[in-house]
């Protein structure tokens, strides 16, 4: 793969595996943390933001774009499909 190509695949996995990252972690702490919906979302939004950093820097640190790209992806839709199996937990005060 030249250069290039490995750079825009590592920013594209960034962006994309970031935000699924974020997306899932925040789905997932909403659910789990022990506060108030409030706070839970709260928190969860902006721990988010520390998980995409760290999805971001785990990108462009990682042996080779397949590992770029599926670490991030991976967990984000772990994470969100655990919160798809616990519904009723997003209905507690």
């Amino acid at each position: 793969m030249s250069p290039r190509l490995e750079v825009f695949s590592r920013v594209t996995a960034a962006l994309v595996g970031g935000y699924a990252l974020a997306y899932g972690f925040t789905a997932f702490l909403a659910l789990a943390l022990p506060m108030g919906r409030v706070d839970r979302v709260a928190f969860a939004t902006l721990l988010a933001f520390a998980a995409w950093c760290a999805a971001a820097i785990y990108v462009f640190a990682a042996r080779s774009a397949w590992r770029a790209w599926s670490a991030p992806l991976g967990l984000g839709l772990a994470l969100w499909a655990v919160t798809l199996l616990f519904p009723e937990a997003a209905t507690r005060p």
